[in-house]
């Protein structure tokens, strides 16, 4: 009886928190990923984040009132109660995956092993009405911190999903960096690509370059590990982590969107180009 006792105030607490977590969680996807909608030009493919961001708060929210008041499990008929027993379980499981993958964006954000190298690829972000969006500016700050320090590096900055005037997201990182006064031949141009695989694809291709030769990467710390997965898995063998500071206020909803590729790419889908949003 005590050990039942103690059974069900476990489950209470964990669905508290879960309840904390995912309202938490949908706030910050409901503030954030609207505005960046409306102002990005790739709006179908962060609307299909926004909503996949919503399914899996969502089921965060369910599975922790189940957990807390046993939604599920409190039918008469032990047919429902069990139908109720495995839907909480697959719940349980998908909310555990969930759970998983936001451990471990954070826990890659937080890696840094960056060192010299001839070489750093500044990661783009979607242009924001035309701006760059201020966690484009922080890796461009990171970026230029790393050639202070590194005097021989070059930085490759990438992105080529251009706005309505035309300008991609490498050519607005280009001008940024000439007004902080980077010299113009300490930066290459990855104007090309509309995805981050494709801009590993191209960035290898480079004259003088060989994706064996040490790089280090550099984007959001919410976007650190797959943009490192994505580089390995374009050939790159010795990618060094230089991750930049993110904003905290739009930190969940990017976490998500992070969860959400991530789990694309586990159902072999073709990645949404967000890198969040990446």
């Amino acid at each position: 009886m005590e050990a039942k006792h103690r059974s069900h105030k476990a489950g209470r607490i964990i669905g508290d928190i879960l309840i904390g977590l995912a309202v938490l969680l949908a706030a910050d996807v409901l503030l954030v990923m609207p505005a960046r909608i409306s102002a990005v030009v790739l709006k179908a493919d962060y609307r299909k984040v926004f909503i996949h961001e919503l399914i899996l708060c969502a089921v965060l929210l369910l599975t922790a009132l189940d957990l807390r008041f046993g939604l599920l499990t409190r039918w008469k008929s032990a047919v429902l109660k069990g139908i109720g027993w495995i839907l909480r379980a697959a719940m349980c499981l998908f909310s555990a995956v969930i759970i998983f993958f936001c451990g471990k964006v954070i826990i890659g954000g937080l890696i840094n092993t960056s060192g010299p190298a001839d070489r750093a690829i500044v990661l783009g972000l979607a242009l924001e009405n035309g701006e760059a969006a201020p966690d484009l500016i922080s890796r461009l700050e990171t970026g230029r911190a790393y050639l202070e320090k590194f005097p021989e590096a070059r930085l490759i900055l990438t992105g080529g999903n251009a706005d309505d005037s035309g300008r991609t997201e490498a050519a607005v990182m280009h001008d940024i960096l000439m007004d902080k006064g980077v010299p113009e031949e300490r930066m290459i141009l990855e104007d090309q690509a509309s995805s981050t695989r494709q801009n590993f694809m191209n960035i290898a291709g480079m004259e003088g370059f060989s994706p064996e030769d040490p790089v280090v990467m550099i984007s959001s710390d919410y976007h650190m590990d797959r943009a490192v997965r994505t580089a390995e898995k374009a050939g790159f063998t010795q990618v060094m982590r230089l991750p930049a500071p993110s904003g905290i206020g739009a930190f969940g909803a990017n976490m998500l969107s992070e969860v959400v590729l991530n789990l694309n790419e586990l159902t072999k889908r073709s990645p949404v180009h967000t890198a969040p949003a990446p």
